[in-house]
């Protein structure tokens, strides 16, 4: 009886050990990191954002970017992950599904398949750095951002599903809940306050907070848009406290945080005085030990709706806010790296092809996993000899 429960216990452990990927997220706080970003939204705009984030002693700087459900392009995608390596950037990708067709205003709630389809194509991705870093949906304190309603328990789950697909496939997936509407109030119907929200998300998923590895923050300056760095209040760029606080209290565990959206708008206050309110929030507000990236919203809207928050002009010169964040003292970073193999060379490398010595005529087994199951076939024989 002993030597089959030994047999057991061994071929449990045979098995776990041949499955399970050996990964786990680094901590981006313990090596050196340059906390200085920028929020993107087109593929194109990644070299542009790499002279930005790593400028004046910068290396390693990070970049937001968003990408919709409908937009998983293998070749694009990769090509984005192969130049943020090369340009020395770490890429924080935001999950969006997209607009419904008769109301653009309002994005299509999620649904457990959308995740599985990111998890399955973001892990056919090589991506530059260990950490893999997912924001799961934006705003979804908001109905316009959830399919026209506000579901707290609804995005509890959705957020849970995320952690346990994207980690089943590999750990190295930095999960981090959605940056929420830190302006919003209590609206049937439209919006809910977003402390209140993270309250109903863990009623509904209780722990939900320990499961993640970290919190987006939109740090905006509200309300308006408008108000001065030193302003400590749950709605301006020093919500991220209030938020943080909040998530541990609920989590039991420390919790970095991501301000992957904030900005101040030129169409309350001057560019000059924006430039001057960054340098004093990167100097001050955001400059905390428990603050990975600050990636401020937007890089470059055009004519768009963004316009008012944009770091380049309409005429595609460079804003005293571009000049001001590129003129801040940056560190370079030294974030742990992912095998520089690419996503082909990598699929044929997992195939385990055969080899075949036609020196001697044997077959060449480099597979641990061979290696390991014929073990377990020598530990069966042993034990039915006995």
């Amino acid at each position: 009886m002993l030597r089959i429960l030994i047999f057991l216990l061994t071929a449990i452990l045979i098995i776990s050990h041949s499955s399970r990927n050996a990964h786990a997220i680094a901590d981006a706080l313990s090596v050196p990191n340059n906390r200085i970003g920028i929020h993107i939204l087109f593929d194109s705009e990644l070299a542009e954002a790499s002279r930005l984030v790593n400028s004046n002693g910068g290396d390693w700087g990070y970049v937001t970017i968003p990408i919709q459900a409908a937009d998983k392009d293998l070749e694009k995608w990769q090509k984005f992950m192969d130049d943020a390596r090369n340009l020395h950037l770490i890429p924080i990708i935001r999950i969006a599904t997209e607009n419904y067709y008769f109301d653009t205003r309002v994005w299509r709630k999620p649904s457990e398949s959308d995740v599985l389809d990111f998890a399955n194509f973001f892990d056919s991705l090589n991506w530059p750095t260990k950490n893999r870093y997912v924001v799961i949906f934006n705003e979804v304190n908001r109905s316009d951002e959830w399919g026209d309603e506000v579901n707290p328990a609804e995005y509890a789950k959705i957020l849970e599903y995320a952690v346990s697909i994207f980690k089943s496939k590999n750990e190295d997936f930095y999960i981090i809940s959605a940056g929420l509407d830190n302006a919003s109030a209590n609206l049937p119907k439209e919006s809910m306050n977003e402390y209140d929200f993270m309250l109903e998300m863990n009623n509904a998923v209780p722990g939900i907070f320990n499961q993640i590895d970290a919190i987006a923050s939109h740090s905006y300056p509200n309300p308006g848009f408008e108000q001065p760095p030193w302003v400590i209040s749950r709605k301006s760029i020093s919500s991220f406290i209030y938020e943080k606080r909040l998530a541990e209290l609920l989590a039991d565990k420390k919790l970095p945080v991501f301000i992957t959206e904030t900005g101040w708008s030129s169409d309350r206050i001057s560019r000059p005085k924006i430039a001057s309110y960054f340098t004093e929030a990167f100097d001050s507000v955001w400059a905390t030990d428990d603050i990975v990236a600050v990636t401020p919203f937007l890089f470059n809207a055009g004519a768009g709706p963004f316009a008012q928050f944009s770091l380049i002009n309409n005429n595609g010169e460079k804003s005293e806010i571009y000049n001001a964040i590129n003129d801040i003292q940056k560190i370079k970073g030294n974030p742990t790296q992912s095998e520089t193999n690419t996503m082909y060379e990598r699929n044929l490398k997992d195939m385990n092809l055969p080899t075949k010595d036609f020196t001697n005529y044997k077959e060449l087994d480099n597979s641990s996993v061979k290696n390991r199951v014929s073990a377990a076939v020598e530990l069966i024989r042993w034990i039915l000899r006995i």
